[in-house]
């Protein structure tokens, strides 16, 4: 029973990687001849990432979830004139924006830390938060983002 919930969870948590990739397409498709945004990269790294974790559970890999944990926490930023943009067209909602990516640094070296340990529910349960965050963050800001800068109506 043990390795069946391991396994119902790991493909859960594969399935969500899944979801999160398509969703990351839909921006590579709007606004044709329009210069994506750096922070496309960033999302696209850190979904590369999040799906790599995502197997090592399913692995039970702490040391690669140990290794890939800080790229989270500490994930590339787009340019500063980039964030400037970004930030002014979010307005009163771009401090709900900084405290999502914040939340996330710290569910990140909560992920870390767990796999450091070698601790399986720690590294799953901070693995869903950065999962929650991350709906959040979308649902919240994906598509005006998308459709500000991309002209995606």
């Amino acid at each position: 029973m043990k390795y069946l919930s391991s396994a119902v969870m790991a493909a859960a948590l594969m399935m969500a990687g899944a979801a999160q990739a398509a969703d990351t397409q839909a921006p590579a498709k709007a606004g044709a001849g329009v210069k994506p945004l750096a922070l496309r990269k960033v999302m696209q790294g850190l979904d590369a990432d999040m799906q790599a974790i995502a197997g090592g559970i399913a692995r039970e890999d702490w040391p690669m979830i140990a290794k890939l944990a800080p790229r989270i926490a500490e994930h590339p930023q787009p340019p500063a004139a980039e964030q400037k943009r970004v930030l002014s067209f979010l307005g009163k909602d771009a401090e709900k924006f900084e405290h999502y990516d914040e939340q996330t640094h710290h569910a990140a070296e909560e992920l870390h830390e767990a796999a450091t340990r070698a601790d399986g529910k720690g590294v799953i349960a901070a693995y869903a938060t950065i999962q929650t965050l991350c709906l959040g963050c979308h649902q919240s800001f994906r598509k005006p983002i998308v459709t500000h800068f991309y002209g995606q109506r």
